[in-house]
């Protein structure tokens, strides 16, 4: 192994070793104070304005047409995006990091 490679290993070790400790310190405070992070003292933006002028207009809430606040419906829906997601990003891969197109690489290919 060559001195700069050996470099480099103990380059990303350090930063390991400074960065785990950094993230893990800086999830204290929120164990630490509940109150900070729990619902009854944050309400959202449904609750505090939405719902506040939609009760003025007469136009209360009703139940959702899909309700995914039951069983995983949430979590599949969320997984079945991120598929999708994934699968174009995987077939699109050349196109989003490199810039590089099929017609481009075919084009160089003739002009040889």
């Amino acid at each position: 192994m060559s001195r700069k490679a050996g470099r480099n290993r103990i380059r990303k070790a350090l930063a390991v070793v400074l960065f785990l400790p950094l993230v893990t310190l800086s999830l204290v405070p929120l164990t630490l104070c509940p109150s900070a992070v729990g619902a009854e003292t944050w309400p959202g933006v449904d609750e505090t304005v939405v719902e506040k002028f939609a009760a003025e207009r007469g136009r209360e809430a009703h139940d959702p047409l899909i309700n995914t606040d039951q069983g995983d419906l949430l979590l599949f829906v969320f997984l079945l995006a991120g598929t999708i997601g994934g699968f174009a990003a995987g077939y699109y891969w050349r196109m989003l990091l490199e810039g590089k197109t099929k017609v481009t690489e075919s084009a160089k290919i003739k002009k040889r």
